[in-house]
């Protein structure tokens, strides 16, 4: 026989071409006038006030990120009105991804949402399909008497910032992205639609991609490809209209020809990832929502079997604010069981920046706000796009009452693909969830026949495992699942030769998956990204507002309680609300850093306005106490919001000033100032300048103003390696592959400038605080050293007019330690990273992300390095060559990067940065000297004594409270959460300064069913504590 494969296939390809333009056929022009919003959107109310022109095909518009308001308006003929008739608009749209371009929302002439307009779903049905018979049903049919059509068109002038990823562009600023239109009219018209002819045209689509799958000598794929041809003579012999029927006959029994016994089964989910802001500022991200949801939930009505997934409660409230109706419908699917929030969580948080009482807000705030306006409360963790997640995770997700964990963002690793996509994944503290990623490797599937064949060849548990998911539908601008995508998944049911697909929802899938599979693997441990390394550095400005935020909330919490216990109304909403926008500006694309310049802008000015308003709380909760208790007149006092007692010279009136304060209390500023033990003394020698308190001594080089020693004066040992120097300043070019905010690749090592470059060296002198002032003509830096009285600490500091282009600024440590591990402070614990890069996992892994200090150690001795908020860092062996062996390690800070997209001044400008070099360290040291750089001791007018509220003794190990706060049921009851920090199983004493009743709650503040304490049935004032290794746990104190 004849080999005719080739153009056969041709064939069939031509085939789907023609039968693609037959779908629709134009019955005639709508006519369409505009209006261009001045400014950012408006309302329809406003809108449709204003004068209209003309707007005929071929009118460039949308300047970026402007607001157009089209009004179109027609008559469908008279002879059309049996058929089923589209409204079909294209705004200019270019190429087919939704959701990165132009988009719109429709309207009804009374204003009520009809659905939204993108590349792949630009059609609205008018007198046919759920939708329209809704309207009709409801009294606005779509199509008005006579034939009329009245609509109006929302359409937002988006530029597509996926063409400007690999370079800088002034179009991700509304201040600089200019007024030149970026999108070609080609019109609106009325079309019919011939479902028939969609229909085969997808029989076709799905059974030829199949067969092109298919090995090229396999006996299934020779019968598709003639089966296809019998379909193609049908419609060259009938005709198109008339042959589909016939072809789509012949179709059917190679569509449910059966499944082979061995197939596996994937549960195909809807989904539509919207980005809370990336390459569009939020209050466009409100819009998409609209957008999507809207087309979703249609969608919902149309297929009964559809089912949905859709996470960030954010999301629902800014729908509900802004599309009530729609709201409405969404609930009413999720009654209905189509549609699904996961996730629990406010948004889709990075996890590896935010501390971990900010993660357990992510779900505290999410999950309340679920169940009081959804009626839900889901137990999938929903996380497929951050950029890895810490090892705090699962026991954080578990207590919020998680079941589940589903991602798919670690299939883009570099060098190293994780062995799994079903898995027990175990957090630092033994805590386990069952995770799942699906193996297409992807959250935005258009369920075609290639991403079918690559998730059942690329499952790494097909042999033992039969279960995985396929999620499908735009994503990252939003757009969501398609009718067509729909209809696939109906058609990949049934097939020989491919996995069984069928619609479902996620518990449908992680039940099931979880009884099929009950002997899973387990992965122990952070998931590292082996990607977008450089966001822990990226945009320095929000990393600062985030930690300051972070201290703030936690210190205004405390102190309400403290008000309200002489009658001040503790502001439990708030509070609520300043949280709730900490946590947005933790979306996995606003904290790191790799949004458009419009996001930094916004994100950074909102964190200032976050701090203010939580000072303004402190404030009234501090003059509450004043009035009932203190002295308004007569000095000022200090307040310790921290959990440990602290002891640190602070700045009063431009002078040092040695003083102490317990944890969680307040004391008169006159109470609190103590002698030094330890003052320092400062010595000016030829060559150095040498700061000692008897504790410590550093030297800095008086001819390059770096460090040049470091001595532990207690242990007795130089703490960096022979003839190395420390805080040298070093510049990397920074020209990453692709993803430019994203990225720090390896070779940026390849090439270093040292910044030492001296101008000007000055020493500043006191017993409690002396420091070294040093100038630098490169980058505009001022760099200082300082020693303090009684301090085991070296602090530098840094003050850079940063204006570098494509580098990154990193700060070398060269420690004379035989570390063979990095111990890294991360959410709730810390964890432990090899050093060296002996395997390729820990080649990869040659950046890391840490919290508020990384310990490097050897048995009997550590030093600490301890940031402000710098979070980036990389360790390496360091010091010794063949003739002298030293084992040593150049631990460096990645203090500043300046990538050029997408936003094109990432960076620029003034920063202080602030990080310190601790002695002897510890687990515990480590945390204090954290709390004294990142939560300070605040002063307040007014002299006020407050003991400590609460207080942790340790009676063996250590452990860390992290919140104080009242109950968020408004009960007036206590809620306290602390974790075990030094990673072993320790025993600590809870004191409280007024006792009360104690139960064991989850992060919902609900009793757990099977508590880990033997707590008192009485009311105690204090009580012992057995903590696992890094244990979380959260009591309720009560007074009845």
């Amino acid at each position: 026989m004849h080999d005719h494969t080739e153009l056969t296939q041709d064939r069939i390809g031509h085939l789907k071409e023609r039968l693609e333009r037959e779908i629709t056929t134009t019955i005639c022009s709508l006519d369409v006038t505009a209006w261009q919003a001045p400014g950012e959107p408006v309302s329809f109310e406003e809108a449709v006030a204003a004068s209209y022109h003309p707007f005929p095909p071929g009118t460039w518009w949308g300047a970026p990120w402007s607001t157009w308001w089209l009004h179109v308006t027609g008559t469908l003929p008279a002879a059309h009105a049996g058929d089923e008739v589209d409204l079909s608009m294209d705004l200019g749209f270019v190429g087919d991804w939704a959701g990165n371009q132009s988009e719109a929302m429709v309207y009804t002439r009374s204003g009520r949402p009809l659905k939204a307009l993108n590349p792949r779903n630009h059609q609205v049905a008018l007198n046919h399909g759920a939708l329209a018979q809704r309207f009709a049903e409801e009294g606005e049919p779509l199509v008005g008497a006579g034939g009329r059509v009245d609509l109006w068109v929302e359409a937002a002038g988006n530029p597509d910032m996926t063409l400007h990823l690999a370079g800088p562009t002034e179009l991700g600023d509304r201040r600089t992205a200019g007024d030149e239109p970026l999108w070609q009219f080609r019109g609106a018209e009325l079309s019919v639609r011939r479902n028939e002819v969609w229909n085969l045209w997808l029989d076709i689509d799905v059974l030829d991609g199949l067969m092109r799958q298919l090995p090229a000598d396999s006996t299934h794929r020779a019968r598709l490809l003639h089966g296809l041809e019998q379909a193609a003579d049908e419609v060259d012999r009938h005709g198109i209209l008339a042959g589909a029927e016939h072809a789509r006959q012949i179709l059917a029994g190679y569509l449910s020809s059966g499944a082979n016994s061995s197939a596996q089964q994937m549960t195909a989910i809807g989904h539509a990832h919207i980005d809370s802001a990336w390459l569009w500022p939020l209050r466009e991200t409100r819009r998409k929502v609209v957008r999507t949801f809207s087309n979703v939930v249609s969608l919902a009505d149309e297929y009964p079997d559809f089912h949905f997934a859709c996470s960030s409660a954010q999301h629902y409230a800014w729908l509900q604010e802004s599309a009530p109706e729609i709201f409405e419908r969404v609930k009413g699917a999720i009654e209905r069981g189509q549609w699904h929030p996961v996730g629990g969580m406010w948004v889709e948080s990075d996890t590896n920046l935010p501390s971990g009482e900010s993660l357990v807000r992510q779900f505290t705030s999410g999950l309340r706000w679920m169940r009081e306006q959804l009626g839900v409360r889901p137990d999938c963790l929903w996380l497929p796009d951050s950029f890895g997640y810490t090892g705090a995770l699962p026991q954080i997700a578990r207590l919020a009452g998680m079941n589940w964990f589903f991602t798919q963002k670690l299939s883009w690793n570099k060098a190293n693909t994780l062995p799994h996509h079903t898995f027990w994944w175990e957090g630092i503290d033994g805590t386990r969830l069952w995770t799942h990623f699906p193996p297409v490797d992807c959250y935005d599937s258009i369920v075609s026949a290639p991403e079918v064949k690559k998730a059942e060849a690329n499952f790494k548990e097909k042999g033992i495992a039969r279960r995985s998911i396929l999620p499908f539908g735009y994503g990252d601008g939003g757009g969501g699942p398609t009718a067509e995508q729909v209809e696939r998944v109906h058609r990949f049911a049934n097939v020989e030769d491919a996995p069984q697909v069928q619609l479902g929802s996620p518990d449908d899938y992680f039940a099931q998956a979880r009884d099929d599979y009950p002997q899973a693997p387990v992965w122990r441990g952070e998931m590292y990204l082996e990607f977008h390394r450089g966001v822990y550095t990226s945009v320095h400005a929000l990393k600062d507002g985030n930690r300051r935020a972070e201290e703030a909330l936690s210190a205004a919490e405390w102190l309400a309680v403290e008000a309200a216990r002489v009658g001040y109304p503790y502001p439990h909403e708030q509070l609520e609300q300043l949280w709730r926008r900490t946590l947005l500006l933790q979306f996995h694309d606003i904290l790191p850093g790799s949004s458009i310049a419009w996001v930094n802008q916004e994100a950074i000015a909102e964190f200032t306005a976050i701090r203010a308003e939580v000072d303004q709380l402190m404030d009234e909760a501090w003059q509450a106490l004043l009035h009932a208790g203190g002295d308004r007149v007569a000095g000022v006092s200090l307040m310790n919001p921290s959990c440990g007692d602290r002891r640190e010279v602070i700045t009063v009136k431009g002078r040092p000033t040695l003083v102490q304060v317990p944890a969680m209390a307040s004391q008169p500023l006159i109470d609190a100032v103590v002698d030094p033990e330890h003052p320092v003394r400062v010595d000016r020698e030829p060559d150095s300048i040498r700061m000692t308190n008897g504790l410590v001594e550093v030297r800095i080089d008086r001819h390059d103003g770096l460090v040049t020693s470091v001595i532990d004066l207690v242990a007795g040992r130089e703490l960096l390696l022979p003839g190395q120097r420390a805080n040298r300043l070093v510049l990397h070019p920074d020209y990453p592959d692709c993803f430019d905010a994203w990225e720090l690749q390896h070779q940026y090592r390849h090439s270093a400038v040292a910044v030492d470059d001296l101008t000007g060296l000055d020493v500043v002198e006191d017993p409690l605080r002396s420091t070294v002032r040093v100038e630098r003509r490169e980058a505009g830096v001022i760099q200082a050293i300082t020693l303090d009285a009684d301090s085991r600490a070296v602090e530098f500091s840094l003050d850079v007019d940063w204006a570098e282009q494509a580098r990154v600024l990193k700060v070398d440590f060269p420690l004379d330690v035989a570390a063979d591990t990095n111990v890294d402070e991360i959410q709730f614990g810390h964890i432990k990273r090899p050093i060296g890069a002996n395997t390729s996992w820990d080649d990869a892994h040659f950046e890391s992300c840490g919290q508020q200090w990384m310990l490097l150690g050897e048995p009997g001795y550590a030093v600490a390095l301890v940031n402000q908020s710098s979070y980036g860092h990389d360790v390496s062996p360091a010091g010794g060559d063949e003739h002298t062996p030293t084992a040593g390690v150049m631990a460096r800070l990645t203090l500043l990067r300046s990538p050029q997209s997408p936003d094109s001044h990432s960076d620029r400008g003034t920063h202080h940065l602030v990080y310190s070099l601790l002695t002897d360290a510890g687990v515990a040291s480590a945390h204090v000297e954290a709390a004294r750089l990142n939560q300070p001791l605040r002063m307040r007018e007014g002299v006020l004594s407050l003991a400590s509220l609460v207080r942790i003794e340790p009676v063996r190990g250590f452990a860390v409270i992290d919140s104080v706060k009242q109950a968020f049921d408004e009960s007036g009851d206590l809620v306290i959460r602390m974790h075990e920090a030094d990673g072993a199983r320790s025993r600590v004493r809870l004191l409280l300064d007024r006792g009360g009743y104690l139960s064991e709650v989850d992060l919902l503040e609900e009793r757990v069913g099977d508590p880990t304490q033997q707590l008192p049935t009485v009311a105690v004032s204090r009580v012992d504590l057995a903590l696992r290794p890094f244990q979380i746990l959260t009591l309720r104190v009560s007074q009845q």
